[in-house]
């Protein structure tokens, strides 16, 4: 069932309701009701029940205290708010999801199950699940993370002196910095908000923070008050290297020892209490380069395969009697880029070249000249002049770096875009 579809069920869901209503002396069973009116689109107390069962189902299998019902409630119905603004962004963006894309991220659920998508299936039905509501529920999820990235995205910009000014800083070395397991409480604060309300957080923030220290369990407290996408996840966001976290994070975090909590941390989003769970890495990793050069040759009219890897082999046996490579290489390469240079390709980074050629200049000594070999190129020869272990190559290290600025920025602006078309959108609620 599309978007459009789903619309349309729900306010003919909706028109049965009213008529239902109406018709107090008749004996009429009301099959469904709306619970909150979002812009032109409805959530309905269905989808609220659905998601509620499903919610309570995972808070029992990770052995957490489930917190109240009516605050339980309140965050799920939170959360489907959300969620219809921003598929009526994406329906009217005209974000579609083709079945072909539908089935291959139901394949992927079922894999990181250890699951056959038929077994997947299986467990739906036994679970009492259909397998139509799934699919409307991933669909969804699509839409959603595409109107999140092309909404956020847009709004990213990475400069060059951003970046080299990150690179230079002592915070460019959390580019190799570990990676940390957390959990996070965001009281949200609207960007108009008043010094009264932002008090008013800011209070309630501590008093979360107290309760922690005393010695209650920060996921039961996340799932009854956070204002985060993983309120119901009991607050966990899971591994994330130091360097994709705010800095106002990343600092806070480096201060906590394992199981600790953080004093409130104010942003442009709201008040977030950080708890570490645990922290890995951070090594220095070294990456292997070659030094390589090569001889392309290419199979033509007049050369067949078998000719052009004998042509390549008597070039070898001349290298091999003292002949120049470089000069060979001017003379023959047919790869006009390093022809000029003597074949000489420069220092190598993983996934530079095509697998052929990396797996033959891997597996042979410095200064050795490899047996001619095939790629989709043609045949090649090859030698590796010079191999060294690298701390990253400054290529890697900027497109790194820039990668996590981005992620670090996204992380930051989809808070304060999700508050801002919440604040934007018409939210009625019914119950």
């Amino acid at each position: 069932m599309g978007i459009d579809t789903m619309k349309n069920f729900k306010f003919a869901i909706a028109w049965v309701c009213i008529v239902a209503c109406s018709l107090s002396n008749a004996q009429v069973k009301i099959l469904d009701k709306i619970i909150a009116i979002v812009d032109d689109d409805v959530v309905l107390q269905s989808e609220l029940n659905r998601r509620m069962s499903s919610i309570i189902k995972q808070i029992k299998q990770s052995n957490t205290t489930a917190p109240p019902e009516d605050l339980l409630k309140k965050q799920v119905l939170d959360r489907l708010i959300s969620e219809r603004i921003q598929l009526s962004i994406g329906y009217n963006a005209g974000v579609r999801i083709s079945d072909d894309e539908l089935n291959q991220a139901i394949g992927r659920v079922a894999a990181s199950n250890n699951l056959s998508i038929d077994q997947y299936i299986d467990r739906l039905t036994m679970e009492g699940t259909s397998l139509s509501i799934i699919r409307e529920e991933v669909r969804h999820e699509l839409i959603i993370m595409r109107v999140q990235q092309a909404s956020i995205m847009r709004r990213i910009r990475v400069s060059d002196q951003e970046l080299n000014n990150f690179l230079n800083s002592e915070e460019g070395q959390l580019v190799s910095s570990p990676d940390v397991n957390i959990g996070q409480i965001l009281l949200a604060v609207s960007s108009n908000a008043s010094k009264a309300s932002i008090d008013r957080v800011s209070n309630q923030a501590m008093d979360l923070y107290q309760q922690i220290q005393d010695g209650k369990d920060f996921k039961e407290l996340a799932l009854s008050y956070s204002m985060d996408q993983s309120a119901l996840q009991g607050g966990d966001l899971g591994w994330r290297n130091m360097a994709q976290l705010p800095k106002i994070f990343s600092q806070e975090i480096d201060l906590l020892t394992l199981g600790t909590v953080s004093e409130p941390i104010r942003s442009g989003a709201g008040f977030h209490l950080i708890k570490l769970y645990d922290r890995r890495g951070g090594d220095a990793k070294l990456i292997e380069q070659n030094l390589v050069r090569h001889i392309l040759l290419e199979p033509n009219a007049l050369r067949n395969k078998l000719e052009t890897k004998k042509f390549l082999q008597q070039i070898k046996n001349q290298v091999l009697a003292g002949e120049d490579f470089e000069q060979l290489a001017k003379a023959h390469s047919e790869d006009k880029s390093s022809a000029l240079d003597g074949g000489n390709l420069g220092w190598s980074t993983p996934g530079m070249f095509v697998p052929e050629f990396e797996a033959t200049m891997n597996n042979i000594a410095i200064g050795e000249i490899s047996e001619p070999f095939e790629s989709q190129f043609g045949w090649h020869i090859l030698q590796v002049t010079d191999r060294r272990q690298q701390d990253f190559s400054e290529e890697i290290l900027r497109n790194r770096a820039q990668n996590l600025i981005r992620q670090r920025k996204y992380d930051e602006e989809l808070q304060v875009w999700l508050q801002e078309i919440k604040d934007e959108a018409f939210i009625e609620i019914k119950i």
